[in-house]
């Protein structure tokens, strides 16, 4: 999986999955584009960095980014656990927002670069629990459970130009965004006790699946939600 020449962009990527994912394509040569909100310290000297809300004004990107768009990774997310009873009008429409309509903001602006490269691939990140029914995620399941489907559509829309659109569906993973969930050895503990593999996903555990369907490995692969979750979404061990 070279990368040599490819412009990938990375939405979301000044940690977690997203910083995962620049260091691991960094290493194969991609010439990396990133935008979020903060810079990382972390992040190779040649990557191209714009800084930006995806919820916000977009005006910027267009000039941004360059003429061929060879992948897209929209890796910014959230995780709203509450019963449902305590979820507000907010909270299902700040998930939906973020999730849903700020990856749907970010493809509008990347489109054309994005046809304009040959065999471009899209990858979204959806959730295990869009399609495992768990307490208290009521919000978030309802979001990716969007994402999934725009996913699809889109993936239909755009085969005609050899865009592939595919989602990744992890489950917990160790990284910032988890961190009051995983905040103690306790938690960590249960956890990884939840998952049939019996441990908690890591950040290059998703990345490096993302980088396979962002080549040309995955080439005749578009349309699917690929589950990388521990066997949590599929397995019952006990």
């Amino acid at each position: 999986m070279n990368f040599n020449g490819k412009n990938i962009l990375v939405v979301g990527g000044s940690s977690g999955i997203g910083l995962s994912l620049i260091k691991l394509l960094h290493q194969r040569q991609a010439n990396i584009y990133t935008i979020s909100r903060s810079a990382s310290a972390e992040w190779p000297e040649d990557v191209h960095f714009l800084k930006a809300d995806v919820l916000e004004n977009l005006d910027a990107v267009e000039m941004f980014l360059p003429d061929q768009l060879h992948g897209l990774v929209y890796s910014v997310g959230s995780i709203t656990l509450k019963p449902f009873n305590r979820l507000t009008d907010e909270d299902f429409l700040k998930d939906f927002q973020l999730n849903v309509l700020g990856a749907a903001r970010m493809i509008r602006q990347a489109i054309k670069p994005i046809k304009n490269a040959a065999g471009s691939s899209i990858v979204l990140i959806s959730s295990v629990a869009a399609k495992t029914g768990m307490p208290y995620h009521a919000s978030i399941a309802a979001a990716k459970g969007a994402v999934e489907g725009m996913a699809l559509s889109l993936a239909a829309e755009l085969a005609i130009q050899q865009v592939r659109v595919n989602v990744v569906a992890p489950s917990l993973t160790d990284t910032p965004l988890a961190q009051t969930l995983l905040s103690t050895a306790e938690k960590r503990e249960a956890s990884a006790k939840r998952h049939p593999l019996g441990k908690i996903g890591q950040p290059e555990d998703i990345s490096r699946l993302i980088a396979f369907l962002l080549s040309d490995d995955a080439s005749w692969m578009t349309g699917q939600v690929i589950g990388m979750d521990g066997g949590l979404g599929k397995l019952k061990t006990s």
